[in-house]
């Protein structure tokens, strides 16, 4: 993340069953740029799982994460991007 304020965005590039990640709030972006689909805001609330509506991709909260993702490479930062 460049921040430790902003808002996290992952992704499912490799296709996995399930995602990983260390907040409950978050963006998905689908694939990587320039496949991705419309970047939608995700809240978990009180529950430690979500399914993204546009790719289905299965997000599980682990607090250990701290902001990150298991794989690393489903996290999407700008440094990726470039």
């Amino acid at each position: 993340m460049a921040s430790d304020h902003s808002t996290p965005h992952f992704h499912n590039q490799p296709g996995l069953r399930a995602v990983r990640v260390g907040a409950k709030e978050f963006m998905c972006i689908g694939a990587l740029p320039p496949l991705d689909h419309p970047h939608i805001y995700i809240d978990m609330g009180g529950d430690n799982e979500a399914i993204c509506p546009y790719c289905s991709t299965h997000y599980t909260f682990d607090a250990s994460l701290h902001g990150h993702s298991d794989p690393a490479e489903c996290e999407w930062t700008t440094e990726a991007a470039a």
